[in-house]
């Protein structure tokens, strides 16, 4: 996992889940800037402040949220507009009509703080967890906890277990009686990550490069992969790394579920299969085998048996497009693969 570029600022609306401030938000839009900029002079600064908050990130509203949260516009939204759309210019221009300039500067640059802030997490949150996991290795054990708390659940799920089974229960614990951390502590340690890792170690364009290496890498010969392993490992150990996390090569099949290889298996097209498992050890085949009903096994085992020597390039070519199909599979949603760091078996 690596940086990823700033997601779609819509939201998946549910208007039983909206807040206070956002349904408000949505009134002000509804009644447009002359009217509702009228109605927010009557409001006190903070409650101004969190409906702007709210307004600037609400983006494109489907009209069926607009119509549930204001019921009594329903009919001026189905013969007007079929939604409205909320952003930060759109709140600067309702509070200039009515507040001086320097409190709207004040209120958007802490919107805008605090939206640099949000995106330096999720810069952070995108990184591959090993290179999290090996820059907290030199953090104290409270740091690493306020970090890990901030950032999304699943991401510190995956990077506890490579921090060592001792330091993963004492930050695990850490994080469970952790008091909310004091602004200023907060501040210093969003610094400190911006400068240490988002900014001199990691850039936007990291989570392309590594998977467009890894997707190189992946069709690359084996043997010379192997030998370009060695010397990246030993000169830019953390970025090869995070390509490697990224890899799905042909032995990385035989940690799906049997179900999962055995739709892998029943897509592909031709003499593909036979020819791949011509390049696969004993036990490789083996394990294929046994994903098929007998019929098919048969067939599969004829067809290996009256195919004559093949070449290691065409054997290297079927492999690929084995994992490719896999890798479709998994984008389809049809199957998952395994990741790197995965080393459980399959329980069947």
């Amino acid at each position: 996992m690596s940086l990823s570029p700033t997601k779609s600022r819509r939201a998946n609306f549910d208007a039983a889940d909206l807040t206070g401030p956002t349904k408000a938000a949505i009134t002000f839009l509804c009644l447009g800037e002359q009217e509702g900029s009228e109605l927010m002079k009557k409001l006190g600064h903070d409650q101004i402040e969190r409906i702007t908050s709210a307004m600037s990130r609400l983006g494109p509203i489907p009209s069926e949220v607009v119509e549930t949260v204001l019921s009594e516009f329903t009919q001026k939204v189905i013969s007007g507009s079929s939604s409205v759309v909320g952003s930060l210019s759109t709140a600067e221009s309702m509070l200039r009509k009515f507040m001086p300039e320097e409190e709207v500067a004040g209120i958007l640059e802490g919107l805008r703080t605090t939206e640099r802030e949000s995106a330096m997490w999720r810069g952070f949150a995108a990184l591959d967890e090993t290179v999290i996991a090996n820059y907290l290795a030199g953090e104290h054990d409270q740091t690493a906890a306020a970090i890990l708390n901030n950032v999304e659940t699943s991401v510190a799920a995956k990077v506890l277990p490579l921090l060592g089974a001792e330091r993963m229960r004492d930050i695990a614990e850490r994080m469970i009686a952790m008091e909310p951390v004091p602004l200023h502590m907060m501040q210093q340690i969003e610094e400190t990550l911006k400068q240490d890792i988002l900014s001199n170690t990691m850039h936007t364009s990291s989570v392309e490069t590594h998977q467009r290496m890894a997707d190189v890498f992946n069709q690359l010969d084996g043997q010379a992969f192997e030998e370009l392993s060695s010397a990246l490992d030993k000169r830019i150990p953390d970025a090869f790394q995070a390509i490697k996390q990224r890899m799905f090569v042909f032995d990385d099949l035989f940690r799906l579920p049997m179900q999962d290889l055995a739709q892998v298996m029943r897509g592909l097209d031709g003499a593909t299969l036979p020819l791949a498992m011509r390049g696969a050890t004993k036990e490789q085949r083996d394990h294929l085998m046994e994903c098929l009903p007998q019929r098919s096994r048969q067939m599969l085992m004829d067809e290996m048996a009256a195919t004559g020597p093949v070449r290691g390039r065409d054997v290297r070519t079927a492999q690929a497009a084995m994992v490719e199909y896999a890798k479709s599979l998994a984008d389809q949603g049809a199957i998952e693969l395994p990741s790197a760091t995965e080393d459980d078996e399959f329980i069947e």
